[in-house]
């Protein structure tokens, strides 16, 4: 007696229960994420300022960190804070020129180039090659059990792998948001001028004349909070990998996709409330 067909549902039924079941899944799963990413964060911050008061705080591994930061993001940063800053002058340049304010092309490309487009492009390089490197180390380390063997033997692995990984990514964002500032305002400045047939201290004097060195600081904090950012979120995908490596790769993947999603919505918080906060008169 032939026993009777396993019924097989259509792919459409499949589709819908893995919805329904995705849908009750995904909100509980991404609640505990953040909730994890900013519990990690806070330890981390605050056995950062406890070790470098009581004179623990690894200062060689802050350094191979910060050096390695430096040699992967420096000159992606770089290369795309050129074309980048280029575009903004074209564009602003172009409207500068329909409404018949030229000489304010670089007062808004230069505004938009710090407090916009350095800190972010830095950000976003930093989650793409940083990030991603830092949660494949940590993820490689986890399924071969070395983070466990840490937690065995005594060793904080906050203290001894995410505090300096956290203090170099702060310093290197911020330096690396200056450096993109600079190149970003070079780089308008000189399309403006010998592509655009645009007047040297026209530029100068519409910058200067607006900026000011709120901008600056803004740049700077935004470089902070980024690079604490970055880190927080590569690190807690990176300590609770699972799967083997290919959970590893789900982990890079999932780090550098959160990383830029929270770094936008934060800089959209950051410039309306900047906006709020020192309202601008006249520009």
């Amino acid at each position: 007696m032939t026993p009777d067909p396993v019924p097989i549902s259509p792919p459409a039924t499949e589709i819908t229960d893995w919805a329904r079941g995705y849908a009750r899944r995904h909100p509980v799963a991404a609640l505990q994420t953040v909730g994890r990413q900013v519990t990690l964060g806070q330890r981390a911050v605050r056995h950062l300022v406890t070790d470098i008061a009581a004179r623990r705080f690894p200062f060689g591994e802050f350094t191979a960190q910060a050096a390695f930061m430096v040699k992967t993001s420096l000159l992606p940063t770089v290369a795309v804070a050129l074309p980048i800053s280029a575009t903004l002058s074209i564009q602003f340049g172009l409207l500068a020129g329909q409404v018949g304010a030229t000489a304010l092309a670089g007062a808004a490309s230069g505004l938009a180039v710090i407090r916009q487009s350095a800190p972010l492009v830095t950000a976003i390089l930093l989650a793409a090659a940083v990030g991603s490197a830092l949660c494949a180390d940590l993820g490689s380390r986890k399924i071969r059990d070395e983070i466990d063997a840490l937690e065995v033997m005594g060793i904080s692995v906050l203290r001894r792998l995410v505090v300096p990984r956290l203090a170099a990514g702060v310093i290197v964002a911020m330096a690396l948001t200056g450096v993109s500032c600079f190149v970003g305002f070079l780089a308008g400045y000189l399309f403006n001028v010998y592509v655009q047939d645009g007047t040297p201290g026209s530029y100068l004097a519409t910058f200067s004349s607006f900026a000011t060195s709120g901008d600056l600081y803004l740049a700077m904090v935004k470089g902070a909070v980024f690079g604490v950012i970055v880190v927080v979120v590569a690190c807690e995908k990176g300590l609770n990998t699972k799967g083997g490596p290919g959970g590893v790769a789900n982990s890079v993947n999932a780090a550098v996709v959160a990383s830029i999603v929270v770094l936008m919505v934060v800089n959209l918080g950051f410039t309306q409330l900047y906006t709020m906060l020192f309202p601008r008169t006249t520009l």
